[in-house]
């Protein structure tokens, strides 16, 4: 009798229609897949991907996701290595190459299946399923309220949970740009910190502080896939300086919330494509700068750095010049706006250079280390915000 069984290679079927999922598939050829990535709607930024592959287990996939020159950042992508997950919930790295001649520029990602099928991101997805759940667990903490400030473009709820009993305003908001994925992770171990009856730094900040804290700015783009914008096309972090209901309500219902509040102290968090490192940029360029604010924050960076081997300063942004900050962003307006001292933290995509890790670059599990870090270096100098 002959073996009628099949040798060919199993096709893969490749899909990124769930949450925050995108890819396009221009073609397969055995288990070659040649791809591409759907820009933000109303928008030209690009550079987010999250799609899944399924085939048979012990495929060696390979796939290349072209047009990158094109990119919002394509510096991001030397040097960058895909992340992956087979279980969803530790997530790896595998093996891509980039070059700039090929198609417009082409991330080549290689990797073998262990089972059936394996989840491609750019960075770890954060869900706006965990979101409701992160939400949901520390609103159910005692001594945390849950506020929704305002509603999206497309009517998802701006939540903002508030705790401590101090009268030092402190204000930490995450994931303007709906991509940056690590800034929710991040979101997560602060929130887990300062929930935690135990922790000594949280006591500390929570009778110094009251904190209000947006862990998604911008659901709308979480959950459409895209990279920079919200659901309108708009960079929510070119819009502080005048925010509106028709193009960015998610910044104009916090902005509302922090002219009732004041502020004393803010973190906005996000992600880097290229710099594979983590800093802070603050705001040395807003008019009404003053040395004493300048002080704490070059302080608070010093201090991060001693505490924390994943931070440094050696790499970053340039300095603002004197006057010329952009007052459409976050950091500059809210110190010129409340004199306080606030930050950006970027946190890499790639890996920290100073302290890698091979299996996982930078992860999770780093990004919510380092928030448990950002606010022990904020309990040691509270006094002086």
């Amino acid at each position: 009798m002959t073996d009628q069984t099949s040798t060919a290679p199993t096709p893969l079927l490749i899909t990124s229609t769930f949450d925050s999922g995108n890819i396009v598939v221009e073609a397969i050829d055995g288990t070659i897949a040649t791809l591409s990535i759907r820009k933000d709607n109303e928008s030209d930024f690009f550079q987010w991907f999250h799609f899944r592959v399924a085939a048979k287990a012990g495929t060696e996939l390979i796939l290349r996701i072209t047009g990158l020159s094109g990119s919002a950042y394509p510096d991001g992508w030397p040097g960058y290595r895909a992340c992956v997950s087979e279980d969803r919930e530790r997530w790896t790295r595998t093996d891509a190459s980039y070059d700039a001649k090929e198609a417009g520029g082409t991330l080549t990602i290689r990797y073998t299946l262990a089972g059936d099928a394996a989840w491609f991101a750019y960075f770890a997805p954060y869900s706006l399923e965990r979101h409701h759940d992160l939400v949901a667990q520390a609103a159910a903490c005692e001594g945390v309220t849950l506020r929704q400030l305002g509603l999206s473009l497309d009517g998802r709820p701006i939540d903002c949970l508030e705790m401590g009993t101090g009268d030092k305003p402190v204000w930490l908001i995450a994931r303007q740009h709906p991509g940056e994925s690590m800034a929710e992770w991040w979101m997560e171990g602060a929130l887990d910190m300062l929930t935690d009856p135990a922790n000594a730094h949280a006591r500390v900040l929570l009778a110094a502080c009251r904190f209000h804290i947006v862990p998604n700015m911008n659901p709308d783009g979480s959950t459409r896939g895209h990279l920079r914008t919200n659901a309108a096309g708009v960079n929510l972090n070119r819009e502080w300086h005048a925010p509106s209901l028709d193009k960015s309500p998610e910044v104009l219902c916090v902005r509302t919330a922090m002219d009732a509040s004041g502020v004393a102290f803010a973190m906005d968090v996000h992600g880097d494509e290229a710099i594979p490192a983590v800093f802070l940029a603050g705001f040395e360029g807003i008019p009404s700068l003053k040395a004493p604010q300048l002080a704490l924050f070059r302080k608070y960076r010093d201090t991060l750095a001693i505490r924390t081997p994943d931070f440094q300063t050696r790499l970053g942004y340039p300095e603002g010049k004197p006057g010329k900050a952009n007052l459409s962003m976050a950091t500059a307006q809210i110190a010129e706006r409340y004199g306080a001292v606030a930050m950006t933290l970027e946190m890499p995509f790639k890996d920290n250079d100073d302290l890698s890790d091979a299996a996982q670059g930078w992860s999770p599990e780093r990004s919510m280390q380092l928030a448990r870090d950002c606010l022990a270096t904020l309990a040691e100098m509270v006094g002086e915000i």
